[in-house]
């Protein structure tokens, strides 16, 4: 299983949106076009980084890449 990872934007902290938990993992997220998919060039869509709630499981996408992960201890 990926590890426990908590996630921040500047000196913001991200928690979930659902439970208000703040450990995550992590997992990239390919963003598919239409047009990608219809012309097979979907290795070249956009990607996100999908953090998944290890106490609810909700999904976050986070498309900007100033988020920073930060190991979680256990």
């Amino acid at each position: 299983m990926a590890k426990a990872v908590r996630a921040s934007l500047g000196e913001m902290w991200i928690t979930c949106q659902v439970c208000k938990s703040d450990v995550f993992r992590e997992r990239g997220v390919k963003l598919n076009s239409t047009g990608g998919e219809l012309f097979n060039l979907a290795w070249a869509d956009e990607t996100a980084t999908g953090l998944i709630c290890l106490h609810c499981g909700f999904v976050h996408l986070f498309v900007n890449r100033q988020i920073q992960l930060h190991h979680a201890k256990d």
